[in-house]
């Protein structure tokens, strides 16, 4: 079974969805989740796209150690240049080059010709070798390019250092036996290609990412290129976690291995989906909440006598938790600490594990008893926070549908206690209009939502909110029985995030970014 190298690109080509912007803090902790997650290659941005975006890299290359770092770069040398610094760092740095090289990218995009576009990408993997030893180059747009012209840049490519190739299929155009027919001619028609690990990057336009991926590989890439949840620019990127478990489950078909640890894979992807604001949808393969669910009275029946009847994998598999151990008021940090490892947590500071103990018995004093799922929105909303310039203290909502809606709200502004009070077209407007008052600021809300974290007329309700800011847009969770108190808790952590943002980086750092393409 030979190896195929994991690369993610959630930190890059999945923070180009539209909507998603994380802060240094916020990329870092998806950045230690990937290397328990066991990925090869983390792509942690596009350093020359801002200033926000370089120190997000660099962070990354100094607080992960095991996966290799990469810094993606157009074939220029500014953008080069910032990229070697960002990756200095980093125990194994990477410098991710590309240029685009279709006809229609070439004309219209480029302006340029093949003799040019084929001189700039040896230029710039020459110039990547001389800071890195590991230089990975991409060909954007490459299933529209000619192959013949492919094989002749990424032959430059090879011989000017680069390690790697990339053949992205980068507007998702490209079907999985096509695709494959390209990886084999590429491997037939490239001089010095047995020199250079073959990598692949799909998007999901036609909704074939992944089955493009998975036939690449069986057609001999060694990489594959991807994103936790799917995400990415339009319709996203092959998702790491369809990927891995197909070619898990389905080793009869594909003889190869994977580093990931797949007993993390759940815990990844709601780690992304809560600091991203993106939720997954119920029926996603492999991590959606219905993809072990059964409620067809004929398939109830068949897990119950064998589970193997409708169930390819298990849940465990993914990390999803099954227990039904209760944990309640009662429970003491001893047990709340052991169910953390089980769960695993293992590797929470003190420090954490205490801030998370609180919540959870401010929770147990709600609810009858708390679940894993319970746990998990507590851990998530707990660990890895930002400083929290208002914290809420109380709130009281007075409404009904013939009354005018009022909200007043206690919040903590460092030692000081404000009281605000404020009318609205509803309780949560109410409460926002009460929160402005209270910070003085103009926030703009972009977004809203609410769902259920668990069943019964005690389940945590998780709301998600999205406010913008000079251009920017920060994305706050709440999460509480009452869904009034998690829409406010939600708001203040967006309005925390923007305020650190202002703090560490400043307005300029995190506007005027640059298009990292699709590759």
């Amino acid at each position: 079974m030979h190896y195929v190298r994991i690369f993610d690109t959630t930190l890059r080509d999945g923070e180009q969805s539209p909507g998603i912007s994380l802060n240094v803090e916020e990329k870092v902790e998806i950045a230690k989740q990937l290397e328990r997650l066991g990925v090869d290659v983390i792509e942690a941005g596009f350093p020359q796209a801002s200033r926000g975006d370089f120190e997000a890299v660099r962070a990354v290359a100094k607080a992960v150690h095991g996966p290799v770092i990469a810094a993606l770069a157009r074939a220029l040398p500014e953008d080069i240049l910032k990229a070697a610094e960002a990756v200095s760092e980093a125990k194994a740095p990477r410098i991710h080059t590309f240029i685009a090289t279709s006809p229609i990218h070439m004309k219209y995009k480029l302006r340029k010709e093949p003799a040019e576009v084929l001189d700039l990408a040896r230029e710039a993997v020459a110039l990547a070798k001389k800071y890195v030893d590991d230089v990975e180059f991409s060909a954007e747009d490459a299933t529209r390019s000619d192959w013949d012209f492919l094989c002749q840049v990424f032959a430059a490519a090879i011989e000017a250092g680069a390690t790697t190739i990339n053949i992205p299929d980068t507007v998702g155009y490209t079907t999985p036996e096509e695709y494959a027919r390209l990886i084999r001619y590429v491997k037939e028609h490239t001089p010095g290609i047995e020199r250079a690990v073959i990598s692949v990057h799909c998007h999901n336009d036609l909704g074939l990412a992944v089955a493009n991926s998975l036939a690449a590989v069986t057609a001999g890439a060694g990489q594959v290129e991807c994103t936790i949840n799917g995400l990415g620019e339009r319709a996203g990127n092959a998702a790491l976690e369809e990927i891995v478990m197909a070619l898990r489950t389905r080793s009869d078909l594909y003889p190869v291995r994977t580093g990931i640890v797949t007993e993390q894979i759940y815990r990844t992807s709601r780690l992304v989906s809560v600091l991203t604001g993106v939720s997954v949808q119920p029926n996603k393969a492999i991590v959606g909440e219905n993809a072990f669910a059964h409620e067809a009275g004929i398939h109830q029946d068949g897990v119950l006598k064998e589970r193997s009847t409708y169930e390819i994998m298990t849940p465990a598999s993914i990390g999803l938790p099954e227990s039904r151990l209760v944990l309640g008021k009662h429970s003491g940090r001893h047990a709340f600490r052991q169910r953390l490892r089980e769960m695993g947590y293992g590797d929470l500071s003190e420090e954490e594990i205490e801030r998370a103990y609180e919540s959870f018995i401010d929770l147990a004093d709600r609810k009858k008893s708390v679940s894993e799922k319970d746990l998990l929105a507590i851990l998530e909303q707990r660990i890895a926070q930002i400083p929290e310039y208002y914290t809420l203290e109380t709130l009281q909502v007075v409404t009904g549908n013939r009354a005018l809606t009022t909200a007043t709200v206690r919040i903590r502004r460092g030692e000081e206690i404000v009281q605000e009070a404020a009318c609205g077209e509803g309780p949560v407007d109410a409460v926002y209009h009460a929160i402005d008052r209270v910070t003085g600021l103009t926030v703009n809300l972009e977004g809203y939502s609410l769902q259920a974290v668990t069943g019964g007329k005690d389940a945590l309700g998780e709301v998600t909110v999205r406010i913008k800011d000079n251009g920017n847009l920060y994305t706050g969770r709440g999460a509480s029985t009452d869904v009034i108190e998690a829409s406010a808790k939600a708001y203040l952590q967006a309005i925390n995030k923007m305020l650190h943002d202002r703090a560490t980086i400043g307005r300029e750092a995190r506007t005027g970014n640059l298009d990292a393409g699709g590759v």
